[in-house]
């Protein structure tokens, strides 16, 4: 799992060093507002609304926030949102899955596929790319002082965990899809809160780039970040921690 705790560490680096954060609490407070459109306002009963809520916390998203997209999900008069993902490679061959929650599927579907063609990518088929990632579940949390590694490790491999790292006092943990609720059950049990918790996918194989091709292949990611229907999006491109200071 060695190179899947470099992969998930640079995204996590990015993810607190990102300047773009009106971006990202929107799309944390459009997730909250479609969790509790399709199950109800109650996070006890509502695994995706409890999650979503969890991890706008983690942003620091105030209360009076959350609370007010989780009204807005449950009126009557609540948009109506679907999931739907996309496959289909950036340039030098790089695998990317995009995943978007959106009202109006016209228009995502035109705004990826336009995403892809203008930046030397190519958007293909369900399944095309799928299969080049592992769906796993992945927690970070600061590390509690009132246990030592040895022992939260032990009690986290307990509640199901495949990979533990502890770096600048956060610790990583990595789960097998199946087991990501019994996992977020045993945090809950040990009093700990994550910083983030959500499904991923994690590349089985990746592709190094030299930084101009990675340069050409974040013009497609930046795109794809911007976009407000896109919620999260995977690429197997091998960043380097040089390369992540270049871009």
């Amino acid at each position: 799992m060695a190179g899947h705790s470099k992969w998930a560490n640079i995204k996590r680096r990015k993810g607190a060093q990102d300047a773009k954060r009106a971006k990202i609490f929107t799309k944390l407070i459009k997730e909250i507002t479609v969790a509790a459109k399709e199950a109800g306002s109650d996070p006890d009963g509502n695994p995706r609304l409890r999650l979503a809520i969890q991890n706008a916390k983690g942003a620091n998203i105030p209360k009076d926030t959350i609370e007010r997209a989780i009204s807005k999900g449950a009126g009557a008069d609540s948009e109506d949102y679907i999931d739907v993902t996309y496959e289909g490679y950036a340039p030098h061959g790089v695998a990317v899955f995009v995943e978007c929650t959106t009202d109006n599927l016209n228009r995502t579907v035109a705004n990826v596929r336009a995403a892809f063609t203008k930046h030397g990518g190519s958007l293909g088929k369900n399944g095309s790319v799928e299969y080049m990632f592992d769906r796993k579940g992945v927690f970070i949390f600061p590390q509690p002082s009132s246990m030592d590694e040895d022992e939260l490790t032990l009690e986290l491999i307990d509640g199901g965990a495949e990979d533990v790292v502890f770096e600048d006092g956060l610790v990583q943990v990595t789960s097998a899809m199946e087991d990501f609720g019994s996992l977020q059950t045993k945090l809950d049990k040990l009093s700990i809160e994550p910083e983030n918790a959500e499904l991923q996918r994690i590349p089985t194989t990746t592709v190094s780039l030299d930084d101009e091709a990675l340069l050409s292949v974040m013009k497609l990611i930046d795109v794809l970040e911007d976009d407000d229907d896109v919620s999260k999006f995977y690429h197997n491109a091998d960043v380097t921690e040089e390369q992540m200071e270049l871009i």
